[in-house]
């Protein structure tokens, strides 16, 4: 299981070159039979201009590992994930350290999927909750 865990995280870090996971500094960490996580530094790189995490970037951060999750969990390699729907409740700020997003599956649809992504600090306390919903598109 280790191995494939690890295959898993090399596909999905690949596919953050690039693009705004790149540019964000999102790194996939940790995957399990039924969650992704992936974590974002928080740096003047993502703050708002008072200095603490700007909403947006939390938003790509969890919007990117549950489409992450979705290609990943479905299983296939001729997929295309499109978020098609997001909502967020920014309920703490944070300045600096590491935000964590962790993908759980609630609906595993063949063609929507529904994730439930609570982004935490460094102390785990709760920042941001999110809910995404994928669309699936077969190639």
């Amino acid at each position: 299981m280790e191995k494939k865990k690890q295959d898993i995280l090399n596909r999905c870090n690949e596919l953050c070159k690039n693009n705004l996971l790149e540019t964000l500094q999102i790194e996939f960490i940790d995957v399990t039979e039924d969650t992704i996580v992936a974590r974002m530094p928080v740096t003047s790189r993502v703050h708002q201009p008072d200095g603490i995490l700007h909403g947006g970037a939390s938003v790509a951060l969890a919007e990117s590992v549950g489409s992450a999750g979705s290609f990943v969990f479905l299983g296939s390699t001729d997929l295309q994930i499109r978020g098609i729907e997001i909502s967020a409740n920014h309920v703490k700020s944070v300045r600096d350290g590491f935000v964590y997003a962790t993908a759980k599956i609630l609906h595993k649809g063949r063609t929507t999927q529904l994730w439930q992504i609570p982004i935490t600090n460094d102390k785990n306390e709760l920042i941001s909750m999110v809910k995404l919903t994928t669309l699936t598109l077969r190639t």
